[in-house]
């Protein structure tokens, strides 16, 4: 198997990896989860990945024209919002559900790319959005046409992503990569602060997406934030070397394994084993997200 594996494609072996690696991070996320709120998650996520970017500043200086901050902003903003979504459902549904809604993001991305950045679509992509959003419904399994939280914030996950892969888009024509990552991080790290801070005097239990009380971490829950942002980081590492490695359509269909790994991982922790309906949703929505990726 070792063998096979190093005949692969330098680009996709990076990408397995990297798959691999994301699906580990949601495993210690998930662990983590069952002692504190899903924001505390959040924040020890994203501080681990501020420092690792802080130190490259010291190393070189960022330099770059800028001019467009609410941008950088909005970008943050919505990274950060996603990834909120994200890990809350890492807390509460099955793992390999909750990475297959975040994997919705190319889907959504080439959405917004033809409705804001006038991107033409076409034949495939449009009928790669059908299938992928029949899929989402797969998984969701909404009665009538009510979707419980999780699903709505899965949904989310995937939309409010796309919507900062969006705003990348723009804003590297005017900033220096790691600024664009520090408006994500960045705001991720203050923003789980922040409310934190005020989660005490907020009794709104609907919103524990949002809201939750800090729990200082003890014993082995340090080692699992520990485990948890270095996986993030190998996770980030190996994608960039993998897209710069081989073709974009090619790296991106193979990411989709992240949905295997995390349903192998997450059956270690208690997950239970996926129904029809949601392989069937995962099919449809890896196969749609390969369709736009090739399509583009």
């Amino acid at each position: 198997m070792k063998e096979a594996f190093l005949r692969l494609d330098a680009g996709v072996r990076y990408m397995l990896f990297a798959s691999f690696m994301f699906a580990c991070m949601g495993v210690f996320a998930k662990l983590l989860s069952r002692d504190m709120p899903s924001l505390e998650v959040v924040f020890f996520r994203n501080v681990f990945g501020v420092v690792i970017v802080a130190a490259t500043l010291l190393k070189r200086p960022m330099a770059h024209p800028g001019g467009r901050p609410g941008l950088l902003f909005f970008r943050g903003l919505m990274g950060f919002l996603a990834l909120l979504a994200f890990f809350y459902n890492i807390a509460h549904i099955p793992l390999g559900d909750a990475m297959t809604y975040s994997k919705t993001s190319p889907i959504f991305t080439a959405l917004f790319a033809w409705l804001f950045l006038r991107e033409r679509l076409g034949t495939v992509g449009w009928a790669a959005l059908f299938l992928g959003f029949v899929g989402i419904v797969l998984i969701a399994k909404p009665s009538g046409l009510h979707l419980d939280k999780t699903a709505w914030l899965g949904i989310f996950s995937g939309a409010g992503a796309a919507l900062a892969y969006t705003a990348v888009r723009e804003l590297k024509r005017y900033y220096d990569t790691r600024a664009i990552v520090l408006s994500f991080m960045g705001i991720g790290t203050l923003g789980p602060l922040l409310l934190m801070a005020v989660s005490p005097w907020v009794e709104m239990p609907e919103l524990d997406m949002i809201f939750g009380r800090f729990v200082m971490p003890e014993g082995w829950a340090w080692a699992y934030v520990v485990a948890m942002g270095l996986f993030a980081t190998l996770a980030q590492v190996y994608m960039t070397r993998a897209y710069g490695a081989t073709k974009a359509g090619i790296v991106g269909a193979v990411s989709y394994s992240n949905i295997l790994f995390s349903i192998a991982l997450g059956l270690l922790i208690g997950d239970p084993l996926p129904d029809w309906a949601t392989w069937a949703g995962i099919g449809l929505i890896a196969a749609a997200g390969v369709a736009v990726t090739r399509a583009k």
